[in-house]
Protein backbone atom coordinates (compact mmCIF):
# COMPACT_ATOMS: atom_id res chain seq x y z
CA UNK A 1 0.00 0.00 0.00
CA UNK A 2 2.58 2.49 0.44
CA UNK A 3 3.18 2.56 -3.37
CA UNK A 4 -0.27 4.55 -3.34
CA UNK A 5 1.40 7.89 -2.45
CA UNK A 6 0.19 9.17 -5.73
CA UNK A 7 -1.97 8.46 -8.05
CA UNK A 8 -1.51 8.82 -11.61
CA UNK A 9 -4.37 9.24 -14.46
CA UNK A 10 -2.37 8.41 -17.70
CA UNK A 11 -4.02 5.53 -18.23
CA UNK A 12 -7.99 7.58 -18.23
CA UNK A 13 -9.06 8.16 -21.39
CA UNK A 14 -10.56 11.75 -21.81
CA UNK A 15 -14.11 10.33 -22.38
CA UNK A 16 -13.34 8.49 -18.37
CA UNK A 17 -11.87 11.78 -17.08
CA UNK A 18 -15.29 14.10 -18.10
CA UNK A 19 -17.70 10.90 -17.23
CA UNK A 20 -16.07 11.13 -13.08
CA UNK A 21 -16.08 15.09 -13.18
CA UNK A 22 -19.81 14.95 -14.58
CA UNK A 23 -20.59 12.54 -12.04
CA UNK A 24 -19.51 14.27 -9.31
CA UNK A 25 -20.97 16.82 -10.07
CA UNK A 26 -24.82 15.44 -10.14
CA UNK A 27 -24.05 13.53 -7.36
CA UNK A 28 -23.50 16.97 -5.58
CA UNK A 29 -26.40 18.46 -7.07
CA UNK A 30 -29.02 15.59 -5.89
CA UNK A 31 -27.26 14.98 -2.54
CA UNK A 32 -26.36 18.00 -1.36
CA UNK A 33 -23.12 16.36 -0.08
CA UNK A 34 -20.24 19.45 -0.52
CA UNK A 35 -17.66 16.40 -0.44
CA UNK A 36 -18.18 15.56 -4.16
CA UNK A 37 -18.30 19.08 -5.88
CA UNK A 38 -14.56 19.43 -3.20
CA UNK A 39 -13.31 16.27 -4.83
CA UNK A 40 -14.29 17.08 -8.39
CA UNK A 41 -12.68 20.70 -7.66
CA UNK A 42 -9.18 19.36 -6.36
CA UNK A 43 -9.21 16.72 -9.24
CA UNK A 44 -9.75 19.93 -12.23
CA UNK A 45 -7.97 22.27 -10.30
CA UNK A 46 -4.50 19.91 -10.11
CA UNK A 47 -4.74 18.88 -13.56
CA UNK A 48 -5.14 22.33 -14.35
CA UNK A 49 -1.95 23.39 -12.78
CA UNK A 50 -0.26 20.70 -14.40
CA UNK A 51 -1.54 21.23 -17.64
CA UNK A 52 -1.11 24.92 -17.24
CA UNK A 53 -4.64 25.85 -18.54
CA UNK A 54 -7.95 27.31 -17.21
CA UNK A 55 -10.68 25.00 -15.73
CA UNK A 56 -12.77 26.03 -18.72
CA UNK A 57 -10.79 25.39 -21.42
CA UNK A 58 -9.94 21.96 -19.60
CA UNK A 59 -13.03 21.34 -19.46
CA UNK A 60 -14.13 22.19 -22.90
CA UNK A 61 -10.96 20.38 -24.30
CA UNK A 62 -12.49 17.44 -22.93
CA UNK A 63 -16.17 17.97 -23.75
CA UNK A 64 -14.90 17.99 -27.47
CA UNK A 65 -12.21 15.66 -27.74
CA UNK A 66 -14.15 13.19 -25.16
CA UNK A 67 -14.85 10.15 -28.21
Amino acid sequence: MELFDQISINSLSKKDLLLIIKALEYTNENTGLNDFIELRDNIVKEICFLADTTEDSFIKFLEENAN
